[in-house]
């Protein structure tokens, strides 16, 4: 079997690829990334010499770069790569649209022309836009994307449903709702909040920090991953989420009881344009269909993953100075193909 990964180099992409190499270590894994800021080498550097694993440095939306690293009638495409930050598509959303929407489109395309057998797109719950008190955002919900990052992963959906309903290509879409957990860029909430905390820098709080989000490990995240992969009904979407709805200011405060450090670091700043204010997804059709269903309680991932940071912090420094790819570099002399 051989599975083509996009963005394999990011946060839950180099998760994923971890664990399908532990899953299924006799099994081809190709990597391709771009290495934007948030795409690290170190996150695979536990995998990086494995016989079966192959980087390759690329961008999706070249189509001439895909075809020539993506097998023939490859068993799977699980596509992650993808700008995701809200504040970064709010500054600027062209590069949103370019990765996101037209990468996207030109990747459905190339895996038609390749015969892939498997598409897995990963998209997000913030599709849904902010849900009210009291309501869940189910799989057939109407779409209503608040950001411009929002609203290129709903297109990108969009663009996956086409290309089964066209086309005929064997798709499923996931949206997961906030991930956690090792190796995350230092600018989501947790990591950026730990990290500051672990300096004694302020951590900032948007408004007044009562936005409600629901957590989910990573590795609860891939493991749902691979469930809907192998089992997941062609053409059907699943949503995947930890069942662990919590106040910023909660997460914030929990995070730094478990370290010990003052609750003044936590500073009020003006809130996000458009910040929506509660995401909750329904996850009751993955748990009827696959089974699946978060292990990792909150309070006991969050502790593992501050263990982590305080274990890694010459990985936050590297991953914020762009250092790793220096590092590559001379490790293998070029960042480019296996």
């Amino acid at each position: 079997m051989a599975v083509f990964i996009t963005g394999g180099a990011g946060f839950i992409g180099s998760a994923f690829i971890r664990a399908w190499a532990q899953w299924y270590p006799a099994e081809t894994v190709i990597n391709f990334d771009k290495l934007t800021y948030a795409g690290n080498l170190d996150n695979v550097a536990a995998v990086a010499h494995h016989p079966t694993y192959c980087f390759v440095r690329g961008d999706i939306c070249d189509a001439e770069a895909l075809r020539a690293a993506l097998p023939d009638g490859c068993d799977a495409v699980v596509h992650f790569a993808a700008e995701s930050h809200v504040d970064r598509s709010i500054l600027s959303a062209r590069e949103f649209i370019m990765t996101n929407v037209l990468g996207t489109q030109v990747l459905l395309d190339v895996a038609r022309e390749k015969g892939v057998k498997r598409f897995l797109h990963i998209s997000t719950d913030e599709v849904g836009g902010s849900i009210p008190e009291g309501q869940l955002f189910a799989e057939d919900s109407p779409l209503a994307p608040s950001s411009p990052y929002a609203a290129s992963k709903a297109a990108a959906e969009h663009l996956v449903r086409a290309a089964v309903h066209t086309f005929g290509l064997n798709a499923v879409i996931t949206r997961t709702s906030n991930n956690y957990g090792p190796y995350q860029f230092p600018e989501k909430l947790i990591p950026l909040a730990l990290t500051n905390a672990l300096e004694d820098r302020p951590i900032p709080v948007y408004g007044d920090g009562r936005q409600v989000r629901d957590w989910i490990h990573v590795d609860d995240h891939c493991t749902a991953l691979r469930m809907v992969l192998e089992k997941g009904r062609p053409g059907a979407t699943y949503h995947i989420g930890g069942r662990a709805p919590l106040e910023n200011r909660t997460v914030l405060t929990m995070l730094l009881e478990l370290l010990g450090k003052p609750m003044s670091l936590l500073t009020e700043v003006t809130d996000r344009p458009g910040h929506d204010r509660r995401y909750a997804v329904d996850c009751s059709r993955i748990e009827r269909e696959l089974g699946w269903r978060p292990q990792i309680p909150f309070a006991e991932g969050l502790a593992q993953t501050i263990t982590w940071y305080r274990e890694h912090r010459d990985w936050v420094a590297r991953a914020r100075s762009g250092e790793y790819r220096r590092y590559y570099a001379q490790m293998y002399g070029a960042l480019c193909r296996c």
